[in-house]
């Protein structure tokens, strides 16, 4: 396509400028979404990856209970082992297993002085340090030993040192928890939210004691550190624990993979729904388009002929009106692309934690759809144009 035939095209479509602009404006409104609803989805996959790998990427969880399971557990599904302190220190032994994390969790309120503050308490071991990849900013969790033996120490987040204790040295000080006294031996640095929980306002105490403050018998999971094939490790805590629990299998193994295939899952909907609204909107605008070429065509008939005159194959006018067609898509490709990303960045102030990213994939796919979009509604009026015998077209009124 040569320059000449370019800047005829462009007069053309400036020469109408209403007609071109509705036309225009179809294609930018399914550009636009597309772009701000794929980038919100975008956005939305690349925290969540961000949340679920920020503790490392070889930690398995096992809850208790089955997950696909028909029935209650205890009513038709038969008797349901507690996941125990023992497991978890068994699962601890297994030679493919660093670690193993037992987690009691409750909410409470934590008291010091004339202050408190109602967070969510977690009852821990010290391993908990390296399967979740917590480091204690100030002071240290307490030392290791029997997880059996309630132990009066805690670790606060940040944000609970910093209500209970302002600007003071809570190292060593005592808090209430539950009606239990608690020595605050460590401050955790700053980890920020995880799916909608503030990770710097909460307490961590020893598992034991965390299990007797809020009377449970069971754990709500154990996290363990795997150092081989994940595949390998998911199999020796199956049949280790099915081994502790009479033969049966009742708790669930949550992997990162699978969690993160579940993601994938929830974002190939979004991502469906999204080409289905934007497909629409590209829709109504292919139809513009092609009405306003094939009405254009009509308008034209004696110009075109006159090109055939002057010696214009019947290529270069199929050409010419597929450049009209593929202007008016382009320019509306580039509005909504305009439109979609200032329409992000609106969102972005109006919603600080709405997480938008536009990678440069969909900047580009985008602009191609749209040209595709045009090219392929403008077919149909540049081949009737294309046809047209040029005497009968000369003769036209």
């Amino acid at each position: 396509m040569d320059r000449e035939l370019v800047r005829l095209a462009l007069l053309a479509v400036a020469a109408h400028r209403l007609r071109s602009a509705l036309s225009v404006l179809g294609i930018a409104i399914g550009i636009a979404a597309v772009i701000l609803l794929t980038s919100i989805g975008e956005g939305t996959r690349r925290f969540m990856l961000g949340q679920f790998t920020q503790f490392g990427t070889n930690i398995l969880t096992v809850m208790p209970g089955k997950s696909k399971t028909l029935g209650l557990p205890g009513v038709l599904g038969g008797t349901t082992h507690k996941l125990t302190l023992d497991d978890a220190m068994a699962l601890g032994r297994l030679p493919e297993i660093e670690q193993a994390a037992p987690l009691a969790f409750g909410t409470g309120r934590v008291e010091h002085g004339d202050r408190s503050r109602a967070v969510n308490v977690y009852g821990v071991t010290p391993a908990v340090v390296q399967v979740w990849k917590f480091r204690p900013q100030l002071g240290s969790f307490w030392p290791a030993g029997d997880p059996h033996r309630p132990y009066p120490a805690a670790v606060l987040g940040k944000k609970l040192r910093r209500e209970l204790f302002g600007d003071a040295n809570p190292l060593g000080q005592w808090v209430r928890i539950g009606g239990a006294r608690f020595r605050v031996v460590g401050v955790m640095e700053p980890k920020g939210q995880f799916l909608g929980i503030d990770l710097d306002d909460i307490v961590f105490i020893p598992v034991a004691s965390a299990m007797r403050v809020f009377n449970q018998a069971e754990l709500i999971e154990v996290d363990v550190l795997y150092t081989q094939d994940e595949a390998a490790t998911v199999e020796g805590v199956k049949r280790l624990l099915t081994a502790r629990h009479a033969g049966n299998e009742d708790f669930t193994i949550l992997t990162q993979e699978a969690m993160l295939d579940v993601l994938g899952n929830v974002m190939n909907v979004v991502t469906a729904a999204v080409g289905a609204i934007g497909g629409i909107s590209l829709v109504v605008g292919a139809i513009g388009i092609l009405t306003m070429m094939w009405i254009a065509v009509g308008e034209r008939t004696r110009e075109i002929g006159l090109m055939r005159a002057l010696g214009a194959t019947r290529r270069q006018v199929k050409a010419l009106f597929l450049a009209e067609a593929a202007a008016l898509a382009a320019l509306g490709g580039v509005a909504g692309l305009l439109g979609g990303l200032a329409a992000g960045q609106a969102l972005r102030l109006a919603i600080p934690g709405l997480p938008i990213e536009t990678p440069l994939t969909f900047v580009a796919a985008a602009l191609a759809v749209a040209a595709a979009t045009g090219l392929a509604a403008g077919a149909l009026p540049a081949q009737r144009a294309a046809a047209l015998d040029p005497i009968e077209a000369l003769q036209a009124e």
